[in-house]
């Protein structure tokens, strides 16, 4: 179901865009880097966060970690990270699968400026074997999110 809903999404916003399935795990950011051959940063980790009492999507890339005062700063509160069987009714997507796109409920969805450091990120794709490529900015474009500064930067994390 999860995969059909990002399947939904795209054909509705991004025709264009492809769904890379691999039949391999993809499900943390070493075995997605791995798997498609990438660089570890290039994976655009999606983080399901409260912040208060506020659920929303952090997506950064993968090698970022959230930073609490850069958080807190730019979102009001510190990030506390969601449980797995929350994260899965409110997105619709497994974790190790969670993405931006398809979405159960509506969120506020925040890419941290990290993604900015390459050309081409990789989210997934509403499932452990499946992701899509395209440009940081057409990421944000297209699940209408925020950008800000709320991740330490890969040295220092």
């Amino acid at each position: 179901m999860s995969l059909d809903s990002v399947r939904a999404f795209l054909a509705q916003h991004a025709p264009d865009l492809e769904i890379i399935d691999q039949g391999r795990s993809t499900a943390t950011v070493a075995e997605a880097a791995e798997t498609l051959g990438v660089l570890p940063g290039q994976i655009a980790k999606t983080l399901s966060v409260r912040i208060g009492e506020r659920r929303l999507l952090v997506v950064a890339r993968g090698d970022a970690r959230l930073d609490n005062r850069k958080t807190k700063d730019a979102l009001g509160d510190r990030p506390r990270m969601l449980e797995a069987e929350e994260v899965e009714a409110l997105t619709g997507h497994p974790v190790g699968g969670v993405c931006p796109f398809g979405l159960t409920h509506p969120l506020a969805i925040y890419c941290d400026i990290s993604l900015r450091d390459f050309d081409i990120v990789y989210p997934a794709a509403g499932s452990r074997t499946a992701s899509v490529a395209l440009t940081p900015a057409r990421l944000a474009e297209l699940t209408g999110a925020t950008w800000v500064d709320v991740c330490q930067s890969p040295a220092k994390a």
